[in-house]
């Protein structure tokens, strides 16, 4: 064994690890700022309104309680092309807008009723943009609720590994 090359992999690897923060922080890359929404807060908020018009709070949990409205702004960014991450911030201001023109609050400050109103417009609308964000904010909703941990685990009685495995036990034989 070359104990020059042991020496230098001894030395560099602890000072690697030891500085490796100090590099991530140089970059701008931090725990608080893993993922940069590009959803505006006035968008955040919407969305927010959204997912707890859909799927309410009462007297379990709510949308918004399990982070569907983190999981919808990560959805879109990732996996949908600009046209549609468009899309859906243009819905939102329409949608916003309505509220406005009707009840002239924001889409926020409604009621969860005139919420239901306004969102359920959409799901007749003759606009296909309109269907679309519909179509698309009401199944990744359900679908971003039902596969999250506090739903899996605590309504659907999900198991990562189901079953139990003993491993010291006595076999008569």
């Amino acid at each position: 064994m070359n104990r020059r090359n042991a020496f230098k992999n001894i030395v560099l690897v602890p000072g690697t690890l030891i500085t490796l923060p100090l590099w991530m922080q140089s970059c701008g890359i931090t725990d608080s700022n893993k993922h940069l929404s590009t959803f505006s807060l006035d968008e955040q908020r919407l969305l927010a309104s959204v997912v707890e018009t859909i799927i309410p709070a009462g007297n379990s949990i709510g949308g918004l309680s399990v982070g569907v409205d983190k999981y919808l702004q990560k959805l879109i960014y990732d996996c949908y092309e600009s046209p549609m991450q468009e899309n859906v911030k243009n819905q939102l201001q329409a949608l916003n807008a309505s509220a406005m023109q009707s009840f002239e609050k924001s889409f926020s400050g409604c009621t969860q009723q005139q919420r239901q109103d306004l969102f359920l417009k959409l799901s007749v609308s003759q606009d296909k943009m309109q269907k679309t964000f519909f179509d698309l904010m009401k199944t990744e909703t359900i679908h971003g609720f039902n596969t999250s941990q506090k739903v899996m685990e605590g309504y659907f009685d999900y198991k990562v590994a189901p079953g139990h495995y003993y491993g010291c036990i006595n076999v008569k034989a």
